[in-house]
């Protein structure tokens, strides 16, 4: 029986996410500026879509003191690189995690995204790197799929990735001053 496979004559439940964080763990998702100022945080998510919720409230917290544009734009380029790892890594598959690591600077917040690796279990080779590139059709309206780093590369004031298939990590930083961005439509 596959593992995603509901269990026969156990009733469907369903539990608030909040339920699934850890009472020390809590203040990262209220998204509220209350606590001391941290430097970093971290949070390992399940490699599922339903926490994506999750994953929202948690980068909403850590731009939590910044104005409702730099909240919005840090929380959408976040979800981005933790769909991509759920989508292209097997962090998505049964049991897979991902872990979102947070720091803040003096101008601005870094997300770095670590997966479990390529689903086809590629294995890199000592000294190799394949770094990723965003689709340079990503962006255009009748694109289907690759807008995700497309985005990434549009909005963040730099991004980048580990280059290692075995362990994906895959960073963004995002100025606070958002003057010159793309994202920065005021005339």
């Amino acid at each position: 029986m596959p593992a995603t496979a509901p269990l026969t004559g156990l009733p469907e439940v369903t539990v608030p996410l909040g339920e699934l964080v850890p009472p020390r763990c809590r203040h990262y998702f209220t998204g509220r500026a209350d606590r001391a100022h941290y430097r970093v945080r971290r949070y390992d998510f399940g490699g599922s879509a339903q926490y994506i919720p999750l994953v929202r409230a948690f980068l909403d917290t850590c731009a939590a003191e910044r104005d409702v544009d730099y909240r919005y734009l840090f929380t959408l380029l976040g979800s981005e690189l933790a769909n991509n790892a759920l989508r292209h890594s097997r962090s998505g598959q049964p049991f897979g995690v991902y872990t979102l690591t947070c720091r803040r600077h003096r101008d601005g917040l870094s997300l770095t995204c670590r997966d479990q690796g390529a689903r086809d279990e590629r294995k890199a080779v000592l000294g190799q790197r394949s770094h990723l590139t965003a689709d340079p059709n990503g962006s255009a309206l009748s694109a289907e799929s690759g807008r995700g780093l497309a985005m990434v590369d549009a909005f963040a004031t730099s991004w980048g990735d580990n280059g290692i298939c075995d362990y994906r990590q895959v960073w963004f930083f995002l100025a606070y001053d958002l003057t010159g961005s793309l994202w920065n439509t005021t005339a």
